[in-house]
């Protein structure tokens, strides 16, 4: 079966935003339609999957899974085909934050246009194969770095639409501080990154900034995980319009009746929800408001202030408790 729009530019549903806002279920909700195919992180494929032959979201290694065995062979003509050291390398030239004010320029020199295009080509083959292989018409990467969002958006052939995802910040804070094992790891055992209040803030701030920047290159719409906790089943018709897809009520019906056993994604990386065998549930985690300890919670507050006014966090009902009034 063959997608809509394989023979000509993928479409791509980028989500973007500083992780530990929702992404994972977001993905995953959209992944239950037969019209979307949820990849994770693809950004983390080079050292994780290609590297590490970690776990797909389906629970096959990734040497062993089918969905990236058949991904690799229409991409490249299959993953041995790929120069990992020489991808990682590309990388480091391209997607690091700190080259995200060059790669905001209305143009790059000849050589930065070429290690650009050639890193995005990469994505961009992996975004064709993955509609090619399930017929999908949109493909969701919820790879979140702005640096790759903005490498995407120099890609010759790519139809990109970026969800910039957006959780109270002293929400994300709490969340980076708890030790989180990951379940992917086969070989031995590993846990995410945790990160102080004060490098949350600074990594919230500094992501969130880019993605405004990214709104002069490319199509972005943003959306606050609280509003679509709120709303689940409004959510996710906003993004199938945002991503061109129809209006489809089976598309919902996950949220209504939802199925003992969801559909996995083939997903890279994320959230070790994604390896859950329950029924997929939408509700607000708030435990960061009686579990941040109190002195945490201002440094963060402080330090993100003038994006948390932009974003409706601070002065609206329902965003603040009573001792932040």
């Amino acid at each position: 079966m063959t997608a809509a729009g394989a023979a000509g530019s993928p479409r791509v549903l980028f989500v973007g935003g500083l992780g530990r806002s929702g992404s994972t279920l977001l993905e995953l909700l959209l992944a239950q339609s037969p019209d979307v195919c949820a990849v994770g992180e693809v950004v983390h494929l080079w050292e994780r999957a290609l590297g590490a032959d970690e776990r797909c979201g389906c629970g096959e290694r990734f040497t062993a899974c089918p969905f990236w065995l058949q991904v690799g062979e229409r991409a490249f003509g299959g993953w041995s085909t790929v120069d990992r050291d020489d991808v990682l390398a590309l990388k480091d030239r391209v997607d690091r934050t700190r080259h995200i004010p060059r790669l905001a320029k209305g143009s790059l020199g000849p050589a930065e246009l070429a290690d650009v295009r050639r890193y995005a080509d990469l994505y961009t083959r992996i975004y064709r194969a993955a509609t090619e292989a399930t017929g999908a018409r949109v493909v969701v990467d919820s790879s979140k770095h702005a640096s790759l969002a903005f490498a995407l958006s120099w890609a010759e052939g790519l139809d990109l639409r970026v969800l910039h995802l957006v959780r109270d910040s002293r929400a994300v804070a709490y969340s980076w501080g708890k030790q989180v094992k990951r379940p992917e790891v086969v070989d031995g055992e590993d846990f995410m990154p945790t990160f102080s209040p004060f490098e949350v803030s600074k990594l919230w701030t500094a992501q969130n900034a880019a993605f405004h920047l990214l709104a002069s290159r490319a199509s972005v719409l943003r959306l606050r995980y609280e509003d679509f906790t709120v709303d689940p089943a409004g959510t996710i018709r906003r993004l199938r319009d945002f991503a061109g897809l129809p209006d489809d009520p089976e598309a919902l019906r996950i949220l209504t009746d939802p199925p003992a056993q969801p559909l996995r994604a083939h997903s890279i990386a994320g959230n070790p929800l994604r390896f859950s065998g329950g029924p997929l549930t939408v509700r607000r985690d708030e435990a960061w408001r009686t579990r941040l300890p109190r002195g945490s919670r201002a440094v963060v507050s402080l330090a993100t202030l003038p994006f948390r006014l932009r974003y409706g966090y601070l002065g609206q009902r329902g965003s603040e408790s009573v001792e932040d009034r």
